[in-house]
């Protein structure tokens, strides 16, 4: 089987070694296996034992779980985008070298009615769900209006609040699992407990187990803002840590009814990233009266307002009135923030430009042949790694020139007459309809800190090809890739005693299915993408988005 590893201190170099080596620079993918990612699959009864090759190491003695849909029709009504299909858990588990996987649905009300009703009951991100149009979610993002039914499909991510595990969406509904028999235990409420309308399935975890979230709310007179909301680790007297919620900060949105927001977070600051592609909540109230609406034909760019940065302390929680602005672009994950001699330092996956690039995950054109899949993704808005670097100490008299005096990156921060401060970004990754996305880094110790790596899933055109690794200082990029295999977000698991930031591996779910064993977990080494081991299954696998390593 041909695997190909390649290091290269940048991309041109990347490109000209593979033509060295007699490789195409990219993998073609005309047979179109990458359709089987985006197939309904049924769940498992009982865990299916894995066919491993290689070693397990054994410091892999938890679970791997992940979220992503797994069933993306109901009856004969299909759903029409990636993040419609309804919630599915999988589990890989280590176990004395050995390795089993298993995978059941979430049982959340989404998924429950639609099964027992045959049909799309509740709508989803571009899915309408035609019955009862006047109770749907406009309020995905504004669920202030009581009595408006907002899905609980919680197919992003997993990730542990207190002793407790909770698969998520971008709703304020959030579904208590349990990571062992994969049962779903519990929906909750957000709102019953914060000022918040909807949290992000991107959190940020301290060491000790403290959980810090971003989501819309009602601010001063009437008027959109964003709260940055803390939930406590685990408490000594066992008490559910949700109910100790509390919002730590409130950051201005740029515009009155049309949320947006990422975010990151240093040792001691948020940065809250406000991208011109926003959702139009009123353009909702009027949509809903048409039928056949959803809310992807609510998202608009606002072309003039480019990217707003704003700041905040973390601790007491105080936003600082400082006015930060970039280009526009389109941006839906974060990789790392860390403070550096007065400065934030802030690594995104950027896509340039005010278009919203959800407009081309609609499951047709991901299911289309390889030309046309190539096409559609030549007039989308392009991928870069970006850097940007958030002066603190700002003054008046500065206009004009750089404030960054960081000796080891590009980016700019320039203050203008009017006080607002223009960043020019630093581009750590860059090539044409090549994404680095899905970014991960070794969190546990580096997360917040000045760090050396990240690790992302390659996007060819949309479909994701491989494997990539990272050195955000030098540039310098790794790629694991083999053909007609669609791999997932690479989680990085750090060696018990592991002392270089990259002494670990990384574990990723591949779709193999042209193989006779179509899905496999891969084991790869962080340091060069070399494979450790993988464990084959016996069926297929569907795309995941997001999940984490249990140990």
């Amino acid at each position: 089987m041909t695997q190909l590893y390649l290091k290269a201190p940048n991309l041109n170099s990347l490109y000209s070694q593979e033509k060295k080596k007699s490789h195409a620079p990219l993998f073609e993918h005309p047979a179109g296996g990458y359709r089987k990612i985006f197939e309904t699959c049924e769940e498992l009864s009982e865990p299916l034992p894995a066919t491993v090759t290689g070693r397990i190491p054994s410091f892999l003695k938890g679970s791997l779980l992940r979220l992503g849909p797994g069933l993306f029709e109901v009856g004969d009504e299909p759903f029409y985008h990636l993040f419609d299909g309804q919630a599915l858990m999988h589990k890989f588990d280590f176990k004395n070298g050995q390795v089993t996987y298993y995978r059941k649905f979430v049982r959340t009300d989404a998924y429950v009615r639609a099964i027992t009703e045959k049909r799309v009951v509740i709508t989803e991100f571009g899915t309408f769900a035609y019955p009862d149009p006047c109770k749907n979610i406009f309020s995905r993002f504004f669920s202030y209006f009581k009595g408006v039914e907002v899905t609980d499909n919680c197919l992003v991510n997993v990730y542990p609040v207190g002793e407790d595990f909770y698969a998520v969406t971008e709703t304020n509904y959030i579904t208590k699992v349990n990571p062992d028999t994969l049962e779903t235990l519990k929906k909750v409420d957000m709102c019953n407990y914060i000022n918040i309308n909807g949290v992000t399935a991107h959190p940020h975890i301290e060491s000790d187990g403290t959980v810090y979230n971003i989501g819309n709310c009602m601010g001063k007179g009437a008027t959109l803002a964003y709260n940055i909301v803390r939930i406590p680790p685990t408490q000594k007297d066992k008490s559910d840590p949700i109910e100790k919620s509390k919002v730590v900060v409130q950051f201005p949105s740029a515009e009155r009814f049309k949320p947006s927001y990422v975010f990151g977070m240093s040792e001691n600051y948020f940065v809250f990233v406000e991208t011109p592609v926003k959702i139009n909540l009123l353009k909702f109230l009027s949509a809903w009266s048409i039928r056949g609406s959803n809310y992807m034909d609510c998202f608009e760019s606002n072309e003039g307002q480019g990217t707003l940065f704003h700041i905040a302390k973390k601790d007491p929680g105080e936003y600082i009135d400082l006015k930060f602005k970039g280009a526009p672009i389109g941006m839906f994950h974060h990789i790392n923030t860390y403070e550096d001699q007065g400065f934030i330092v802030f690594d995104l996956c950027a896509w340039k430009g005010f278009e919203f690039v959800y407009n081309y995950l609609w499951l047709a054109n991901l299911r289309a042949n390889w030309e046309e899949v190539k096409k559609a993704a030549m007039m989308a808005p392009q991928p870069e790694v970006r850097r940007y670097v958030i002066p603190l100490d700002v003054h008046k008299e500065e206009q004009g020139k750089n404030l960054v005096s960081l000796p080891y990156t590009t980016a700019t921060a320039v203050m203008h007459a009017d006080g607002m401060i223009w960043l020019e970004p630093e581009v750590l990754f860059s090539g044409p309809r090549q994404a680095f996305e899905f970014p991960q880094i070794n969190y546990n110790r580096y997360g917040g800190k000045n760090y050396t790596y990240t690790y992302g899933l390659g996007l060819n055109h949309f479909i994701p090809d491989r494997i990539c690794k990272l050195n955000v200082k030098t540039k310098e990029t790794w790629v694991w890739q083999e053909p007609d295999s669609y791999p997932s977000e690479p989680l990085f698991v750090q060696t018990p005693d592991g002392i270089d930031e990259d002494d670990g591996v990384l574990l990723t779910i591949v779709a193999a299915p042209g193989s006779q064993r179509p899905a496999y977990l891969l084991i790869l080494n962080a340091k060069d993408l070399s494979e450790v081991a993988r464990a084959e299954v016996e069926c297929n696998i569907p795309v995941t988005f997001h999940g984490m390593y249990k140990s």
